[in-house]
């Protein structure tokens, strides 16, 4: 928590708190905002919990999407077509989506997962996006988040393979046709290969998120390092210029991240409901 007379911790940007802290030492507490009481008994009180700052920021952009969504739909339904830069866009990013990953990595009955795939696409990349805005943060940079984003596709991906193949097809293909012996050693890596998949998308998401914004921090605590040294008229302009850099290849991360996780979770619904194993 931000105090007077104290400096605010540049790391706070990408670490999860109940604050958004702002210039001048200022602060947001958005737990106590969103904390209320919701019975009051003689014996007990319950209270919501309350939201944490990147809990905030992904119901932010769960709201956004959707706003985005039924205002582009609209205008789909008014004009025949996508009218205006913005509906382009997400026209495009939708086709690329639907058309480059779920058609390319499903094949046959694609088009079925495809809103769980723009679900997927557009919401991670709205929290990446959000990590770009000074004083906000990314909650992919939080391990809670990317692991709820892979138990998501952990669960659509089997409910997927059970849907399509049934109870007992999916699970005898899981592991292929071998003597039976075999079993007893490939069933329990086929099982953890299962369960391996999803917690590498979410350290994938969470690393590379966090990364970024880590080596940003450091470059600008190099002014500070500096302090009023003639060093700092050098150091400034430097880690100025680098920032800035860096910020321009975090935009591209941002969108590279989005597609990676979403691709990746389209190629394992494609092979739990492929016929062919």
């Amino acid at each position: 928590m931000a105090g007077e007379g104290s400096q605010v911790n540049p790391m706070e940007h990408s670490l999860d708190s109940d604050e958004f802290h702002f210039p001048g030492n200022s602060a947001f507490n958005v737990h106590e905002w969103t904390s209320e009481k919701v019975f009051g008994g003689p014996d007990v009180d319950l209270y919501f919990p309350g939201l944490t700052k990147f809990m905030f920021i992904e119901l932010v952009v769960a709201g956004l999407m959707l706003l985005l969504m039924f205002v582009v739909g609209w205008n789909l339904r008014r004009n025949g077509y996508a009218k205006g830069w913005l509906a382009n866009l997400i026209e495009a990013m939708m086709g690329y989506v639907r058309d480059n990953i779920a058609r390319v990595t499903i094949g046959h009955d694609a088009d079925k997962h495809v809103p769980y795939l723009w679900s997927l696409f557009f919401f991670i990349l709205g929290m990446n996006l959000f990590g770009m805005i000074p004083w906000m943060g990314s909650p992919t940079g939080a391990l809670g988040c990317t692991f709820g984003l892979a138990a998501c596709t952990f669960i659509y991906i089997h409910t997927s393979g059970i849907i399509a193949k049934g109870p007992v097809g999916y699970v005898a293909g899981i592991v292929p046709k071998v003597p039976w012996p075999v079993y007893f050693i490939l069933g329990p890596v086929e099982a953890i290969g299962h369960t391996v998949k999803p917690i590498m998308l979410a350290f994938r998401l969470f690393v590379n998120m966090m990364a970024g914004h880590t080596v940003l921090f450091v470059i600008l605590g190099f002014i500070e390092m500096t302090g009023a040294s003639l060093m700092n008229l050098l150091v400034t302009p430097a880690s100025v210029l680098g920032t800035v850099a860096i910020s321009l290849l975090e935009l591209f991360v941002a969108f590279l991240q989005a597609y990676i996780f979403t691709f990746l979770s389209s190629l394992f619904i494609g092979d739990a409901v492929s016929h062919h194993h």
